[in-house]
């Protein structure tokens, strides 16, 4: 048995809808090992309910997975903004959102990630708690565009900021996703505007709380 299936096992099983879900993103999707998964997913889904946020933002919906889990920690009238960029995920995502009782609190944008933030924040969005898990050369601008949208005491959740160990070894790859990467964990380690801890649960997850 390696850690993954130990991790799994004594865990809290998925619950039908996310096994539902994992098993279409297998299915109808290329990039199954994206999905968050059911160990991961579960660490969020508490995270949430500790934090009890009125507004979650995500940046990178995938098939939805992981807002369904970030969901459910949502205060009773709260709600999720989900930003995807691939159109042809749209309906598995919706169907998702709907079999998990939630289509009513989360709100699915489709399009450049960069370009749907600028827009929240013209329309004076706020947030409680934020995931970012999308292009990874991205990272140090979604950071910079979102942080003004979050509350004072708000937390942003960074996944895959250990990218395979390649931002830790001796010569760090320069390709443009390790480079993004890199360059994020570094500007989070030096802001004095926040306090971190990464998380070595698959492939990493930042925790970043904003003073």
């Amino acid at each position: 048995m390696d850690l993954n299936t130990y991790l799994t096992a004594f865990s809290q099983e998925q619950d039908p809808v996310l096994q539902w879900l994992q098993k279409q993103t297998n299915l109808r999707t290329n990039h199954a090992r994206m999905l968050c998964g059911p160990v991961e997913g579960k660490l969020m889904e508490m995270l949430s309910g500790m934090i009890q946020p009125s507004n979650i933002l995500e940046i990178g919906a995938f098939t939805g997975y992981s807002a369904i889990c970030l969901a459910k920690g949502l205060k009773e009238g709260g709600m999720l903004d989900s930003l995807e960029l691939n159109d042809e995920l749209e309906d598995l995502i919706l169907q998702a959102h709907e079999k998990a009782g939630l289509a009513d609190r989360i709100t699915l944008h489709i399009g450049d990630a960069k370009q749907t933030l600028k827009t929240l924040k013209e329309q004076g969005k706020m947030y409680d708690l934020v995931f970012i898990d999308a292009n990874k050369r991205e990272y140090p601008a979604y950071y910079e565009l979102v942080f003004d949208m979050v509350r004072p005491g708000g937390y942003i959740l960074a996944d895959n900021v250990l990218w395979d160990g390649k931002v830790y070894q001796e010569n760090v790859p320069q390709d443009a996703q390790t480079q993004g990467i890199f360059k994020f964990n570094e500007i989070v380690k030096e802001d004095p505007r926040v306090e971190n801890v990464i998380i070595p649960l698959r492939d990493g997850m930042n925790l970043i709380r904003k003073k």
